[in-house]
């Protein structure tokens, strides 16, 4: 190894020189006294790993598959290897929340107590009418039509002919529970989501 004794430049650290100077090698005698040498031997004369990294065709196929993919097909994948591999979904925690899980780690009651007003409960809803009895089909229409505003009779018919279909959505809990009420004493299946 050879360092070249260039002069050093403006801001250079007193005695780096010094420290760029090739090491000289321990003598041979003392490396062969100490037990377990022999490995440390073959090392010593091993090339350094600096090439970069060979991958398989398989892999890079892969790659270049997955990076094809949509957004939402990215999604489908990792629902599925999820599902495959049988990996649980893991919540992510934030950072600043890392010191606060030492102590309810002390006490197992204590967290059990944490968890249950994480459960938020759901406060909007999407109201779909997912079927109807044909005999009540006509009231169904016009329940439609008064909850489905800027709409037409012609188009709540459509609307109600080609279900499953939105009728409202982000609706708060007791609006959606009042149109599902109404729908449903007209003759429709309602499902809140």
């Amino acid at each position: 190894m050879q360092v070249s004794a260039a002069r050093p430049g403006p801001g250079a650290v007193p005695g780096a020189r010094a420290a760029l100077r090739p090491r000289s090698a321990p003598p041979q005698g003392l490396l062969s006294s100490l037990p377990g040498q022999e490995a440390l031997g073959a090392l010593a004369g091993a090339p350094l790993d600096t090439a970069a990294k060979q991958y398989s065709p398989k892999v890079r196929q892969l790659v270049r598959d997955i990076a094809g993919l949509t957004l939402l097909e990215v999604a489908d994948l990792n629902e599925l290897l999820k599902e495959t591999l049988k990996i649980p979904d893991v919540a992510v925690m934030p950072a600043g929340a890392a010191g606060a899980v030492q102590p309810a780690r002390a006490a197992p009651q204590d967290e059990e107590e944490e968890m249950a007003p994480a459960r938020k409960e759901k406060t909007l809803f999407t109201v779909r009418l997912t079927e109807l009895k044909a005999a009540d089909k006509v009231k169904l229409i016009k329940e439609v039509k008064n909850f489905v505003p800027g709409i037409n009779l012609v188009q709540a018919k459509k609307l109600v002919e080609s279900l499953p279909q939105e009728i409202k959505a982000n609706a708060p809990k007791e609006e959606a529970e009042k149109i599902k009420a109404a729908l449903e004493a007209a003759g429709g299946t309602v499902v809140l989501d």
